[in-house]
This record gives structure tokens, C-alpha cells and sequence, in this order.
């Protein structure tokens, strides 16, 4: 391997969660580190004093201009839009910065800035870059990115997740409600449900699921229950815990006809608060392919 690629691939993991962060999908952020490699590779390095620098700046641009188009393909989305689910390694889910950087909910709640300010956010608080180096990577002032950094922290500050669970307690509920489901008690599901737990569930108009969020436990209990029953456990379908996006979630495989499907619940006091389902084919390639978030 030669130096060129040897510093590239050095960096690789870092450019991957810096663009992961900034565009929610596994699968452009390949894409994005990929467009680096050829920037990177054709470039006059002469000048190049820190290869890690130069690398981040490469990906948060092509990012940000990746993200506006992004955007627009999402608003005639079938159904709910989710983040592709990524597996993440122990380091990311036992920091609390990062663990909570690339859960769902702070991914969604990052949709509500605009494509700048989501990068001087990620490259502030889940990387702890200073003010003078983002500013460098996005060609602002310094000046500028405090004020975008400060606007940024506003904005996601009400909407940002609240409370973690400890991983024990993720792992026990989330059997419970596996168990409750694979037979068939609803009772006791409903018991682990919160009464005003919200079902989101993203197809993307390519599998059965609910077109809009479901509220309220007693509907989210039976259309969960029925869900899994006829797609996943009449078809023999097995489970398994995975680290998603720094916490604890669920693979569902081998339905027949099905393509899978990942589960990520949000928990809070003993109960699930908050469910989010991902069966669109397109996004399981990440966690199929056991790809792993490092940052």
C-alpha cells in the first residue's frame, strides 16, 4: 500500500462518521468518502500540512452539497423517513457524545438545520473540532461558526434526546417486548409499552407498513404484534441484539419474502417510548453487510 493510500485509508472510519452524521444514510456517506478518494488522489498535496484536516474538509463539503439534493428527493418520500441503521462499535456507544450523535432521534432532530449548520454542529460536538478548524473546513470565519455553532445548539436543544437507559436496561425491555411479541401476549406488550408510545415505520412505499406514525399504545401494540406474527415468526424468522446507532436494537432475518427488517426502540422509565422500524430494503445494506460505525 502505497503512502497515498495508506493515509486515505488511515482516516477512512473518521470520514464515514463525519459524513454518516451529516446525511443519515449509510449509503451516501459511502458514496461521499469514495468522491474523496478521487479528490484526494488527483490533488496537489505539496501543500497539504495535516492530511486529516484536508480529509474532513473534502467530506463535509461534498456533504453539505450532497444533503441539499438529499432533501429534496425526501419530500415525495413514501411514508416515514428514516436514518439508515448502522452498526456501531463498543467505543462509539460507551461515549455519551457520540452514542447520542448518531442515534436516531439526534439524526432527526439534526434534519431541522440547514446543510452548514448540521456540519459545524457534527464537527463540534460529536468530534470536538475547534471553531478555527471548522471554519477552515467549511470556508467561514471563525466568527461565523460560533454564531452558526451557537444558532445550531439552539435549534436542536429542545428536541434532543433527554434520557439514556443504561445498556442492562435497554437489553431487558427490549426482551421483554420481543418475548411479549414472538408469543403472542398482547397483555403483557401493552404492559411494556408506554401509553403514548409512537410507531414509526419507513418502507419507503417498497413493504407492507403503516404510511404515517402511530400513536397511542393500543394501536402500536396490535400493529406491531400482527406485524411480526405474519411476517416474522409464522415464517420462522429469527432475532438478534446488535449495537445500532450506539444503543441497543434489534435484526430481524429470514422471513421468507421479506428482506428483513431493523428495530431501534427509545426507552424511558422501564417502558418503550418510541419505536422505530426500518424495512426498506434499501436502507438494511449497511447491517447486512456488517458494516461498522468506529466514530
Amino acid at each position: 500500500m502505497d503512502d497515498l493510500t495508506a493515509v486515505f485509508e488511515r482516516h477512512r472510519d473518521l470520514m464515514f462518521a463525519v459524513a454518516y452524521r451529516m446525511l443519515g444514510s449509510a449509503a451516501d456517506a459511502d458514496d461521499v468518502v469514495q468522491d474523496a478518494w478521487l479528490r484526494w488522489s488527483g490533488a496537489d498535496r505539496s501543500d497539504v500540512g495535516e492530511p486529516r484536516a484536508y480529509l474532513v474538509r473534502i467530506v463535509t463539503n461534498l456533504a453539505i452539497n450532497r444533503l441539499t439534493s438529499a432533501r429534496a428527493k425526501r419530500e415525495t418520500y413514501v411514508g416515514p423517513w428514516l436514518p439508515e441503521p448502522v452498526l456501531t462499535a463498543p467505543d462509539v456507544a460507551e461515549t455519551a457524545e457520540l452514542a447520542e450523535s448518531v442515534s436516531f432521534a439526534m439524526l432527526l432532530v439534526l434534519e431541522k438545520l440547514t446543510p452548514v449548520e448540521r456540519a459545524v454542529f457534527v464537527l463540534r460536538e460529536a468530534f470536538g473540532f475547534s471553531h478555527a478548524e471548522i471554519a477552515d473546513a467549511t470556508g467561514r470565519t471563525e466568527a461565523g461558526v460560533r454564531q452558526l455553532a451557537h444558532r445550531a445548539r439552539e435549534r436542536v436543544r429542545d428536541g434532543r434526546p433527554k434520557y439514556a437507559p443504561d445498556r442492562a436496561e435497554q437489553r431487558r425491555v427490549t426482551t421483554e417486548f420481543l418475548e411479549a411479541c414472538r408469543d403472542g401476549d398482547l397483555d403483557r406488550l401493552m404492559r411494556v409499552l408506554a401509553p403514548d408510545v409512537v410507531l414509526w415505520s419507513d418502507a419507503g412505499g417498497k413493504r407492507t407498513a403503516a404510511r404515517n406514525p402511530v400513536y397511542g399504545a393500543d394501536k402500536v401494540a396490535r400493529l406491531i404484534f400482527g406485524l411480526m406474527a405474519k411476517l416474522f415468526w409464522a415464517n420462522g424468522a429469527s432475532y438478534e441484539f446488535a449495537e445500532i446507532n450506539g444503543g441497543v436494537g434489534v435484526i430481524l432475518n429470514d422471513a421468507p419474502g421479506y428482506e428483513g427488517m431493523v428495530l431501534v426502540p427509545e426507552i424511558v422509565d422501564g417502558r418503550v417510548t418510541g419505536l422505530r422500524a426500518v424495512l426498506n430494503p434499501d436502507k438494511l445494506g449497511a447491517v447486512q453487510r456488517g458494516a461498522v460505525l468506529r466514530y
